[in-house]
């Protein structure tokens, strides 16, 4: 199975990135193939103006359309992910993620913004048909810190709900290899 590790941040280093980069790693650990792709390498102007001709618009689309699950993360600004996040999902065809499973990542700077992934990002993805949208993980700033001698540092709890998060994903990776053995209603888009 292949994973596509979706970065939606337009700086770098950012905060999710970085939980993106350590979702990686830790599903690399467990033998799974993961790929990434961040939206701020695209060409921007091609990304502005949707231009489908573009060489590097297309290899990220193909790049997608391979992978069977997705990982994306996103800063929240003004309550709302990433508008380069957006600007890339907008350049999808409305069938973009068919089939595939997704695990919304998010950064924040305070709770306030927690939702924002359930009420503006989640209703995106199940619009380009994602087969499985599952629980999203949002971190504050305060729980996701950074260190040159510590390397990413997460809260207990974010910890946890990446833990969950990631054994999730791995049971429904599951459930797509071997689909004879998982119920229906497993699959089932939400």
């Amino acid at each position: 199975m292949r994973i596509l590790l979706l970065s939606g941040s337009p700086s770098s280093p950012s905060r999710s990135a970085r939980l993106l980069n350590h979702v990686g790693t830790k599903l690399n650990e467990q033998g799974q193939r993961t790929s990434s792709l961040h939206v701020r390498d695209l060409p921007a102007q091609a990304l502005m103006h949707a231009d489908f001709s573009d060489p590097e618009l297309a290899a990220a689309k193909n790049l997608l359309a391979k992978a069977d699950a997705i990982v994306i993360a996103t800063p929240i600004y003004k309550a709302a992910y990433s508008g380069l996040l957006k600007s890339f999902l907008d350049i999808l065809p409305q069938d973009g993620l068919a089939g595939k499973l997704v695990l919304p990542l998010a950064t924040g700077g305070s709770q306030s913004h927690m939702l924002a992934l359930d009420y503006g990002l989640r209703p995106v993805l199940a619009s380009l048909s994602a087969r499985h949208i599952l629980p999203s993980i949002y971190a504050t700033d305060a729980q996701v810190s950074w260190s040159e001698l510590q390397g990413l540092q997460l809260d207990t709890a974010i910890q946890e709900r990446v833990e969950d998060g990631l054994q999730l994903l791995l049971d429904s990776l599951s459930l797509l290899r071997s689909p004879v053995q998982a119920a229906p209603e497993a699959l089932l888009p939400c």
